[in-house]
């Protein structure tokens, strides 16, 4: 025998609880796509348009380290901004830009790369680099990608059952791209909050440096880095110590720097300056300097700043080379 019907005052009350319950969802699915998006007010980055056209983005300390070694990988190995535009936008689509260590099957890391498809062994598609660099050796291979719709592009390196849906990052991952390649100039800024971190100072940011970007970055510095062997001795302007440029990285930007890749040194400088500023919370960087601008951690904006120069020899030696400096211990 079935139950009876529920009264109407009762199916009243299961309406009620069902409308309450899709809400109370409903407000936390929309709380946890903030979170990832740094939207909650808490520590977070955003870039905007270096167009002044009112256009920006933003993102989590997490995101912001992930999309500058993206970026940083690409421009190592000579690709345009746009194939770092094309990996980002990726990135934003297969993980959210988030190091994620599951998946579809067995897809893992930013790009959700399989290891049963031949992108390498699980330890290696987890390390960032190593999934930018895989991902780009594909895409070159991609004839004319430069030229072709970046779904299109995307999706021959991707094979995804949804190729369409890289579409809609396409303008994030354009502002990043821009900014995080130096062609943007003082566009990308985080609040800078110390993350959890117990690495710091200047050996941090110079390992850092080194996993994106190679170890000629340090190495134009005047320090070497060595294969997990004993620390390198203390380099004047890039020791760890408790005064201010006992805690500073200073990364020269040679002219020819990147002329092979057709960018010009001021765009190297750039996209030094604002992998820093990506990196602060990781890193503990309390301030960023380059070409008479400063980045400071924790001021009521974040924004950039022009600062005094100290007359012709000040302003060039500003624009010659990035300053990067840690807090103290």
């Amino acid at each position: 025998m079935r139950d009876p019907s529920p009264s109407p005052k009762r199916r009243g009350r299961l309406l009620r609880f069902g409308a309450a319950s899709a809400v109370l969802l409903a407000l936390a699915g929309y709380l946890s796509v903030q979170f990832l998006t740094g939207r909650t007010g808490g520590p977070g980055c955003e870039v905007v348009s270096g167009k002044e056209d009112g256009a920006s983005y933003r993102f989590t300390p997490e995101q912001a380290v992930n999309a500058a070694t993206i970026a940083a990988v690409g421009t190592g190995r000579g690709m345009p901004e746009r194939a770092v535009t094309i990996a980002l936008a990726t990135a934003l689509q297969e993980s959210a830009l988030r190091n994620i260590d599951y998946g579809d099957r067995d897809s893992l890391g930013l790009f959700q790369q399989r290891p049963s498809q031949g992108w390498g062994t699980p330890e290696e598609i987890m390390d960032p680099s190593y999934s930018a660099g895989i991902f780009y050796d594909h895409l070159a291979k991609v004839p004319g990608y430069t030229r072709l719709p970046l779904t299109v592009a995307a999706q021959r390196v991707q094979r995804s059952g949804f190729p369409q849906a890289y579409a809609k990052h396409e303008p994030d991952a354009t502002l990043l791209a821009a900014a995080l390649t130096g062609r943007s100039v003082a566009t990308l800024t985080c609040q800078g909050r110390p993350g959890t971190t117990r690495i710091t100072g200047p050996d941090a940011v110079r390992s850092a440096l080194v996993r994106d970007f190679g170890r000629d970055v340090v190495q134009e510095a005047g320090a070497e880095v060595g294969d997990g062997g004993p620390s390198p001795a203390p380099t004047p302007g890039l020791s760890a110590g408790s005064g201010a440029g006992e805690r500073t990285v200073t990364l020269p930007v040679p002219a020819a720097d990147t002329a092979a890749a057709g960018r010009s040194a001021r765009q190297r400088g750039w996209q030094l300056a604002h992998w820093a500023v990506a990196n602060a919370s990781a890193l503990r960087i309390e301030r960023v300097s380059y070409a008479g601008q400063e980045w400071t951690a924790g001021t009521t904006d974040d924004r950039w700043r022009a600062v005094a120069t100290r007359g012709a020899a000040g302003a060039e030696r500003d624009a010659g080379s990035v300053s990067i400096t840690t807090t103290a211990r």
